[in-house]
């Protein structure tokens, strides 16, 4: 193939943050219904006791493999949601999140100071993504707030950075690809992925989910 045949560089635009700050983030948090989904709830009866329903909602797998890679990265995850579901739970196994706590109350500040407590982590040392107004006290207060692309003005406003893309829509993946390219480590963490799907399965074995 001649030079003039080669497709030119891939060239990724992602929104930029202050490498000082994305540094000092130890933590990353996600709200779940907006951001990790597109905040559809679909809900039926599981069995004929209508007392009893089941709860579906939508993740993104190219999320998914974005929290595999701040994982990868050492940092610290946690899902802070105020609304209860099973899925939630099975989700945040499958991709080995540190953290899951689901409050029906969305009392998430307490929750979120209660884990930052026990993990000796500083609330500028966190970064949340929230898209609606029960993030906002929690968003007040962290290092790096986000606002994924859906998200309520009043969020927006808070946001030290917004992104482009939705909630269940790439959103928390734009997160990703924006916090480890301002650390410097987007390109090496690629690459590690990379590498440890490039052996034999037996090599790989309890590796874990890749979203």
């Amino acid at each position: 193939m001649s030079t003039n045949d080669q497709l030119p560089p891939l060239m990724v635009d992602v929104p930029r943050i202050d490498p000082a700050l994305a540094k000092r983030i130890r933590l990353v948090c996600f709200d779940v219904d907006g951001v990790l989904t597109d905040g559809g709830i679909y809900l039926g009866a599981g069995t004929t006791d209508t007392r009893a329903p089941f709860e579906l909602k939508r993740y993104d797998i190219q999320d998914g493999l974005g929290t595999v890679l701040l994982r990868a990265c050492g940092l610290e995850l946690a899902i802070i949601t105020g609304r209860v579901s099973d899925s939630v739970a099975q989700r945040a196994r499958e991709l080995q999140i540190d953290t899951c706590i689901q409050d029906r109350h969305a009392r998430k500040l307490p929750a979120l100071k209660a884990l930052c407590a026990q993990r000796g982590i500083g609330l500028d040392e966190v970064a949340f993504v929230g898209d609606d107004l029960p993030d906002l006290s929690v968003m007040r207060v962290v290092g790096l707030p986000v606002a994924v692309g859906n998200a309520v003005p009043e969020v927006r406003r808070v946001a030290r950075l917004q992104l482009t893309r939705h909630g269940g829509h790439g959103a928390v993946r734009e997160f990703t690809e924006a916090l480890l390219d301002a650390r410097g480590e987007w390109i090496d963490a690629l690459e590690r992925y990379v590498q440890s799907r490039s052996t034999p399965v037996e090599e790989t074995a309890g590796a874990g989910t890749s979203a």
